[in-house]
């Protein structure tokens, strides 16, 4: 015990081993899924899926490793959710990269998010965003976090009026493609198992947290857990087609050599690189300051240290340059960008305050290495109750925010909403910059604005653009 309060300062962050550990099992619980997700959506590039689960637990264990171990924060990284489907969908599907070339492109945007990092300039990006859109951002988040649990829980289901029906080829299942304006969300009507045990978690784990019981989180979801087992919804298959050894079929793997073999295409590896980082950046700077200021796991000293500090004396300082060699190492194993997972707000919501969240969570990654059932036994109905429920303690940011002033109001509003909207943290922070610029240009107050919000603003909009055109 003397060595982990020596390591993570236990005593004077408030904390202590046991709580440590609740979180790091509940952040894990709740983002175990990407274990078995991202092997389907990568896999659809032709990649070895053997190779992507190993790839996918190593890249997530060895980054939160060093997130826990050198930043003493507790946030957990893994291959994030969207970039994976824009590396399989626009990367390799849209534009005809292989997977090799797309994975080189993924490592070099990790090499510049290490750049970008070591030079200060991700902390002088968090310096200019102003208090209005921070508050939002956390706000936005927990909205975001939220609505991942009712989707996971399966509360919502989607519906379109009228449809369009693509029938394709004989023997594959015929596509139904809506406009987004067509598509209308609901609530089900819970005959779903799924959705009832899920319900069931929300009401437990609501108690436990009004009654404040300490653990309330991972003790709901491993309720929920239990009680999904007569359900019929909890797997208790103990059987894995995956071994460590595939990890061969993807380690190394890059191809610098055909990404710029044709020079005429250049500007379009550039572009999609720069999409990457940009999304990747954001995420993670949306994620630190949505939950690090609200549990202050970033304190006002540690801000002092980040702004006034050289090299990586603070905590954000290191967690920023953690997260940045996430993607770098995600790529070499086999994988798409490693980022900071904003599901680390659970085990933060359930108490965890150092490094050592993390470490635990790490630990378990790399148990499912070998005995991978130990997370696809939690069913998302389980899961998804905490996330909602961190998503309610997030809210307390919006009281922050002028709401009766429109100009303020604004920006923070369309960065809170498009997160959720759009499924994207990076895209809300987009909005939020571009509304706020317009309004302080319009009027006539642009030099409030800090020159680095007019540099980001244009690099989304100029990522918006050449997105739109790389997709047609």
């Amino acid at each position: 015990m003397g060595f982990l309060e020596k390591q993570f300062q236990l005593r004077e962050k408030g904390t202590n081993v046991r709580t440590e550990a609740i979180a790091g099992l509940t952040t894990f619980f709740t983002m175990a899924y990407i274990i078995f997700v991202n092997p389907i959506i990568l896999g659809a590039t032709g990649m070895p899926k053997g190779g992507i689960y190993v790839a996918t637990i190593l890249a997530a264990a060895i980054a939160t490793l060093i997130m826990g171990l050198f930043a003493n924060v507790p946030y957990a990284q893994a291959p994030g959710m969207g970039m994976n489907a824009f590396f399989t969908y626009t990367v390799c599907f849209a534009l005809g990269y292989t997977w090799q070339q797309a994975l080189a492109m993924v490592f070099i945007c990790g090499i510049i998010n290490i750049v970008i990092t070591a030079t200060q300039i991700r902390k002088a990006i968090i310096k200019a965003i102003p208090l209005s859109l921070q508050y939002a951002i956390g706000g936005g988040i927990g909205l975001f976090i939220a609505y991942i649990g009712f989707k996971n829980a399966g509360f919502l289901k989607f519906t379109s009026e009228p449809p369009l029906t693509l029938i394709p080829p004989e023997g594959t299942p015929e596509t139904v493609i809506a406009n987004g304006a067509n598509v209308v969300p609901a609530m089900v009507n819970f005959t779903d198992p799924a959705a009832q045990l899920a319900l069931i978690g929300l009401i437990i784990t609501a108690v436990l947290m009004i009654l404040k019981v300490n653990g309330s989180i991972l003790i709901g979801i491993v309720a929920t857990t239990l009680i999904g087992i007569p359900m019929g919804v909890t797997n208790l298959s103990l059987e894995t087609p995956y071994k460590i050894s595939d990890i061969s079929e993807t380690f190394l793997a890059l191809d610098f050599g055909g990404l710029f073999s044709d020079p005429g295409k250049l500007l379009i590896v550039i572009t999609t690189i720069l999409a990457f980082s940009l999304s990747d950046t954001f995420d993670t700077i949306g994620t630190f300051i949505g939950t690090g200021r609200k549990s202050g796991i970033f304190d006002d000293k540690d801000e002092a240290e980040l702004f006034s500090g050289k090299g990586f004396k603070s905590k954000m300082d290191k967690a920023l340059f953690a997260d940045a060699t996430a993607t770098s190492i995600g790529a070499l194993l086999g994988t798409s960008n490693t980022t900071t997972y904003v599901e680390s707000a659970a085990g933060i919501g359930a108490g965890g305050k150092t490094g050592l969240t993390s470490v635990v969570t790490a630990i378990l990654f790399l148990v499912c290495l070998v005995f991978a059932p130990v997370a696809g036994i939690v069913p998302s109905a389980a899961t998804a109750p905490a996330l909602i429920i961190v998503g309610v303690l997030m809210m307390e940011s919006f009281a922050k925010i002028k709401w009766d002033d429109f100009d303020e109001a604004l920006a923070a509003f369309f960065t809170a909403v498009v997160m959720p909207f759009a499924y994207s943290i990076a895209n809300g922070i987009a909005v939020g910059f571009i509304f706020y610029v317009l309004t302080k240009i319009m009027k006539g107050k642009p030099k409030e604005v800090h020159p680095i919000m007019y540099v980001v603003t244009v690099l989304f909009i100029a990522n918006f653009i050449m997105t739109a055109i790389l997709k047609l």
